[in-house]
């Protein structure tokens, strides 16, 4: 049975598929691919911003019931008015720590700040495929990819 470890880049999974496809992801299928396959998941981290918003938070208490293990970081306001809320930092050093007990990394996001961790985990002999927004992933993380999936309407939830 192959071995899995997914990451979601959820802020970056909300707007892209917000923008690029006018929908919401949908989580519960897209784990069942996995399952689907028979593949064990070892590890699912869904990173998030915490703005203690109670919709948020019903959202990521249905991603825990999932399976994910959701990881919050403090929403941040400037006094300039600018915001911060970013994990690429947090999933480069889980999918560096996470890659020797898996088979193959799932990585969804489209940004292309990734393709640099992407092509080294590869460099180690691990596969690491990439979900993301066609017209919304950096061309450069998509050709770093061991595979590249396209996330279309059929990953989005039905309403």
């Amino acid at each position: 049975m192959e071995k899995v470890a997914i990451f979601v880049d959820v802020q970056n999974i909300y707007y892209t598929v917000k923008e690029g496809l006018k929908g919401q992801f949908d989580y519960n299928s897209f784990w069942r691919i996995f399952t689907d396959q028979n593949c064990e998941i070892k590890k699912a981290f869904a990173y998030a911003i915490d703005r203690n918003d109670q919709k948020q938070i019903q959202f990521q208490n249905i991603l825990r019931g999932i399976g994910f293990e959701v990881k919050l970081k403090p929403y941040i306001s400037r006094s300039d008015g600018s915001s911060k809320g970013d994990w690429d930092v947090g999933i480069a050093i889980d999918m560096l720590e996470e890659q020797s007990d898996v088979d193959r990394l799932i990585l969804l996001s489209g940004d292309g700040d990734f393709d640099l961790l992407v092509s080294k985990i590869i460099s180690k002999g691990k596969q690491v495929d990439v979900y993301g927004v066609p017209q919304l992933t950096a061309d450069s993380l998509k050709s770093v990819a061991s595979n590249y999936y396209a996330i279309d309407r059929s990953f989005l939830m039905k309403s």
